[in-house]
């Protein structure tokens, strides 16, 4: 069973999606996907870093903790900003590049928070309104080109609300609207992996226990999606 697969078909059962462009957000993954012709289509990816990495790399920076997770700390740092900080967007195409965004947070993180310039918050909150801007406009791009209104957004880091919020804003703005769940079906969890295994094995797709192994880089565009039409 494909990870990505198994997110994107709980969020389609979940919240009764049937069509849309996924925006797959996770600490591993980056992806902008359209479903065509039994197939989940990559349209867009981060080109370095995920955005759930960046989010728990800049966590540790400023020393945020872990418990329950650095990106839940960082989502509530970020509701106090006051100052949104300048910071380089980078957009290729559907692409997206986050290495260069986090070297430059860090280093003011590392300079101007001693100074007393900019806080904890200001530095979370320009961080969240930077990535997040970067994802709205590419899957906008997704959506235009493919002539959908709706948006499921899935993975760890789809549990942000302020990514849902502003995502929900294009949506509306387009005439859509968009789809997400809560904490216990965006992170990785069985039930996931479970549902898209169903799926599998309804079209008979299956295979002996001792014919199963991992592939860690399993594409979510090589999956053949047999049981949709």
């Amino acid at each position: 069973v494909n990870h990505c697969i198994g997110h994107i078909e709980m969020g389609r059962r979940l919240t009764e999606a049937k069509d849309p462009i996924v925006l797959y957000v996770s600490g591993g993954n980056t992806q902008v996907i359209a479903y065509s012709q039994q197939r989940y289509r990559i349209f867009g990816e981060t080109i370095d870093i995920a955005v759930g990495n960046t989010l728990d790399r800049f966590a540790r920076v400023i020393g945020l903790p872990n418990d329950p997770n650095p990106g839940y700390n960082i989502e509530q740092c970020a509701k106090n900003g006051k100052k949104l900080i300048e910071l380089p967007i980078v957009v290729k195409g559907m692409d997206i590049s986050l290495s260069g965004l986090l070297a430059n947070i860090t280093k003011i993180a590392k300079t101007d928070l001693k100074k007393g310039i900019y806080t904890k918050e200001d530095l979370c909150f320009s961080l969240q309104e930077s990535i997040f801007s970067m994802l709205v406009e590419t899957t906008e791009r997704a959506m235009a080109h493919c002539n959908k209104k709706d948006v499921l957004i899935v993975g760890g880091v789809g549990c942000n609300k302020r990514l849902q919020e502003m995502m929900a804003v294009m949506s509306k703005e387009r005439g859509g609207k968009v789809a997400t769940m809560d904490h216990r079906y965006c992170i990785d969890n069985g039930a996931m992996i479970a549902w898209a295994g169903l799926e599998m094995y309804n079209r008979e797709i299956f295979a002996k226990l001792r014919d199963c192994t991992v592939t860690q880089r399993y594409r979510t565009d090589a999956v053949d999606v047999v049981w949709r039409d």
